[in-house]
């Protein structure tokens, strides 16, 4: 997903990372060195995440005279150019308040760099749970066409998405699952009610051995990743009787002259951002 940054010409002023420590610390560092004079926001929900994430991308004192700043916590609006998003997207159970979450932390005309799991992913496991009649292992993952029409609704435009599949191996069952539960939580409504005892764990690592082993005796699991890119336009305003526009829009639509719909110019000082107001048309 860095790869593809060298193709889009924006270089950001500023960029957003969503919760580095479960996108990853590597992934951060590989956009930091090729925005190395942005500022930069780390969202992270978690305190302890939130440290984690501060005691591995914090400057030592003697790097941050003249460097960019570097701002942990929530994300302000409007204030990031490219926002960061690496395999969070399928973990939330909303995904879609999360996407209206990205586009408010977006200045007009950032970009939103995402990826996620797809609905192939796991299908090695799910088939293997169903045989022994058991709750799905993790929740359906959306398919790459509904994030697009999500991503559209959330006021995005010309989203790009694109997949790819993958299979990783593990030489041992406690490894495997060691690594999915890394992965993130099982949000199936279906899924086991309750805990399960070392019995079942013991029957789970034999299942896997039996029904993920392959010739050469490591088990194997099956990941779509999906990879996403969008661009938050500059808002436009419905042309009927009566229109509210938030005040952070309507500075952004003061600015710009784009055809039809676009406010007439006007004085924007001293509006308070948290405000709506109607725009009589």
């Amino acid at each position: 997903m860095e790869d593809r940054l060298q193709w889009i010409r924006l270089q950001p002023a500023a960029w957003a990372d969503w919760e580095p420590v479960r996108g990853g610390l590597k992934a951060h560092a590989l956009v930091g060195r090729r925005y190395p004079h942005a500022a930069c926001f780390v969202a992270a929900a978690r305190e302890t995440a939130a440290a984690q994430a501060l005691k591995a991308v914090a400057r030592p004192w003697w790097r941050r005279l003249g460097a960019p700043p570097l701002r942990i916590g929530g994300l302000p609006d409007g204030q990031a150019q490219m926002l960061w998003a690496n395999m969070a997207l399928h973990l939330s159970s909303d995904p879609q308040a999360l996407i209206g979450q990205w586009h408010r932390a977006l200045a007009v005309d950032g970009f939103l760099m995402f990826s996620c799991l797809g609905p192939d992913s796991l299908r090695e496991l799910r088939q293997l749970y169903r045989s022994l009649g058991w709750p799905p292992p993790a929740h359906e993952f959306t398919d790459m066409h509904d994030w697009g029409d999500m991503l559209v609704a959330a006021g995005f435009a010309e989203p790009v998405m694109d997949m790819e599949r993958i299979t990783l191996t593990w030489d041992s069952p406690v490894k495997l699952l060691a690594e999915l539960a890394e992965l993130g939580s099982n949000l199936h409504p279906d899924r086991f009610s309750s805990l399960r005892g070392r019995g079942w764990h013991s029957e789970l690592e034999a299942a896997l051995m039996a029904g993920l082993g392959g010739v050469d005796g490591r088990l194997a699991l099956t990941f779509e990743i999906i990879y996403g890119h969008a661009l938050k336009p500059a808002p436009r305003v419905r042309m009927s009787g009566e229109s509210a526009v938030s005040l952070d829009d309507m500075r952004a639509l003061l600015k710009s002259d784009k055809g039809p719909g676009a406010l007439p110019p006007g004085p924007s000082r001293g509006l308070d951002s948290r405000a709506t107001m109607p725009v009589i048309l």
